[in-house]
């Protein structure tokens, strides 16, 4: 057993010194930064999956990058596209991907409207897509999210997706709030 917490122990720091590339400057867009969690509910016997960590979103919709760091500051993962390209960095390598969707749904197991961030973290609905406002919170439906903005003051915004199930969570805490 001991051998074993050694064994992990040991291949956490390696993971955690590993570095990825640098990152392309974003020029244009908004930059924002906080921390950010995803949590897919467990359905059946599938278990639940979560997501926590430091985040860097910078860009627009259709370019820019998602930057994910651990508590420690190891990147872990990071994000970038432009139209007709998504590329995911990790420690492991890099892989293609034809959307953010295609992104999400390959690392999270679920659709996540990433190029939705930018207006939902601005505390409005995506231009890209119908929105309907909530008739009794501050916040909106879209795509499917219930966008919850009753703590924007302070610099989080929550979103929930219902249906399809599993449902999906996601909330970010911005810095500076």
């Amino acid at each position: 057993m001991t051998r074993l917490l050694v064994s992990l122990l040991a291949a956490l720091l390696l993971a955690g010194c590993a570095s990825l590339e640098p990152a392309v400057p974003i020029t244009g867009g908004d930059t924002f930064a906080g921390r950010l969690s995803v949590r897919v509910e467990p359905i059946g016997s599938a278990p639940a999956r979560s997501l926590a960590a430091a985040f860097d979103l910078r860009g627009t919709a259709s370019a820019g990058s998602l930057g994910l760091s651990s508590p420690l500051g190891s990147m872990l993962a990071q994000a970038r596209w432009q139209p007709g390209s998504v590329v995911l960095v990790t420690p492991q390598g890099s892989r293609r991907f034809t959307d953010l969707d295609a992104l999400t749904r390959e690392v999270l197991g679920e659709s996540v409207p990433i190029e939705a961030w930018f207006d939902w973290l601005h505390g409005r609905p995506w231009p890209g897509a119908a929105s309907t406002p909530q008739a009794t919170a501050a916040g909106f439906d879209q795509l499917g999210w219930t966008v919850d903005l009753s703590r924007f003051a302070t610099g989080a915004v929550s979103a929930t997706r219902r249906e399809p199930l599993p449902p999906v969570g996601v909330r970010i805490q911005l810095d500076g709030s």
